[in-house]
């Protein structure tokens, strides 16, 4: 067999193999997709799902500059976390700044969601906490705690 041809075979194999993992990686995805808030409304019928959807894009739209400082912060501790030294104080100072962040944008969208619900009607309440619901249900239960 030539070189070239032992090249293109091994190259073809190569992205077949890539091909295959990554199909199979995004079935897996598919059948067990993440929670969000956004998945919440999942359910509900095509137009109300698009306005609820739209209405979440929206807040992280005017949202952005604090999306941007919480991704600043945890690259700023991922840095600190890297040097020879470690600066407590720096590091607990920049993973506060990623959690207020990400607790200011967890408010904002749940804000919209109230105000999604309160114009919606009773079966799309039903829907949204339908699926509220079925991402608790996928949570494992916490541990038992010892009592003794």
């Amino acid at each position: 067999m030539s070189p070239r041809l032992v090249a293109a075979s091994l190259v073809l194999n190569v992205f077949l193999i890539g091909a295959l993992a990554g199909g199979a990686g995004w079935l897996i995805g598919r059948s067990n997709p993440g929670y969000s808030l956004e998945s919440a409304g999942g359910q509900l019928p095509t137009d109300d799902r698009k306005a609820f959807r739209q209405a979440l894009r929206e807040v992280r739209r005017e949202s952005r500059q604090i999306i941007v400082d919480g991704q600043q912060a945890r690259r700023d501790a991922a840095n600190l976390l890297q040097q020879p030294t470690l600066d407590t104080a720096a590091l607990a100072a920049a993973l506060e700044r990623a959690r207020n962040a990400d607790v200011a944008i967890r408010a904002k969208l749940e804000q919209r969601i109230v105000e999604f619900a309160a114009s919606s009607s009773l079966d799309d309440r039903r829907l949204l906490a339908e699926g509220l619901v079925r991402h608790v249900g996928r949570q494992r239960p916490p541990p038992a705690k010892n009592t003794q």
